[in-house]
């Protein structure tokens, strides 16, 4: 009898998965836009525009520039390709949402979107620690400085970051394809996010949210934990520098690293670290704009407005490309 009963118990649960009553999902976005539409639309156009030419700008720069080749830089690249990915992977169907009031997407699409989402959110709270890491060796330990953050470890270091980002988001990939979908098929969001997914499903989804808030602290957490210990040892540090010049000189090269630690962790804490239950979903899809839309845009303006080393370059680039208009 057991036997019997195990046996129909693992088919009931074949059937189950085998079959979903919803294979599209329809993205709401921002329906109580009205007049606003056409505005918002063309701003996040230009938000668009902005992001993809000022990454890859970076990255172009990175690559011709010799004055660039150094740690920092690197990292800042990898920085910008984190943005890339996320702006190219939420942006094209929130664009296609607030122009026509809404987004169909498939199921498998809709995993797919967060995979590439949360893999570069995962990456990217990696990257800002390790790039905290580096400013602390550059200025506690300067001596030191480019025998332990040597071009090999650099690689080493984003290829472990960029593999366990991919990793960490394919348990959770995995574990949604062996979730049961009956609806409804309609999510109040623009884009796909882990608990919109979840509310999808008929099937007992408590494992998946204890392995997103152990996955979710541990690479977020934990980032937050190094960058903090790390600038109270280079505040340490600066505070014994003997001159004002050499004070301001080395936390300049911080200060843009700072912002983007703040813009990026703030927005990033109030959206999954507080309760959900005490947010309106405006405002927690405003907040989710901000880290998923503005933030990729404010990265390389804050990175280039504030550093003398990629004006230097952009300026030689303009020099290269358009002689005549520079010595005009």
């Amino acid at each position: 009898m057991p036997d019997c009963f195990r046996r129909r118990e693992d088919s009931d649960q074949e059937s189950l998965h085998s079959t979903n009553n919803i294979t599209s999902i329809v993205l709401l976005g921002f329906p109580n836009l009205q007049n606003f539409t056409f505005p918002f639309f063309s701003l996040l156009v230009l938000i668009f525009c902005g992001t993809i030419s000022g990454n890859l700008l970076i990255m172009v720069l990175y690559l011709v520039s010799k004055t660039l080749q150094s740690p920092m830089y690197f990292f800042i690249t990898q920085l910008s390709l984190c943005d890339l990915l996320l702006t190219t992977d939420i942006v094209p169907v929130l664009l296609h949402t607030v122009l026509y009031g809404g987004s169909t997407i498939t199921l498998i699409g809709c995993i797919n979107q967060f995979f590439f989402f949360a893999s570069s959110e995962f990456s990217e709270c990696l990257l800002l620690s390790v790039m905290s890491y580096d400013r602390y060796v550059a200025i506690c330990n300067p001596l030191r400085y480019h025998s332990i953050m040597n071009h090999r470890v650099c690689v080493i270091l984003v290829s472990i970051i960029w593999l366990m980002g991919s990793m960490v988001t394919s348990i959770l990939v995995f574990s949604q394809f062996h979730l049961h979908f009956c609806g409804p098929h309609i999510v109040d969001h623009f884009y796909c996010d882990l608990e919109p997914i979840l509310q999808l499903s008929c099937s007992d989804t408590s494992t998946i949210y204890v392995e997103s808030l152990v996955l979710g602290s541990i690479f977020s957490i934990v980032p937050f934990i190094v960058i903090v210990m790390s600038y109270m040892y280079i505040i340490i540090t600066i505070l014994k520098f003997p001159t004002n010049t050499r004070r301001y000189k080395a936390f300049s090269t911080c200060s843009s690293h700072l912002i983007v630690v703040s813009i990026f962790f703030g927005t990033l804490f109030i959206v999954y670290m507080s309760p959900t239950k005490d947010q309106s979903l405006t405002l927690r899809k405003i907040l989710s704009l901000v880290y998923t839309v503005v933030t990729p845009l404010l990265n390389p303006i804050i990175y280039t407005l504030r550093n003398k080393d990629f004006k230097e370059a952009s300026l030689k680039i303009n020099l290269v490309f358009c002689p005549g208009h520079v010595e005009m």
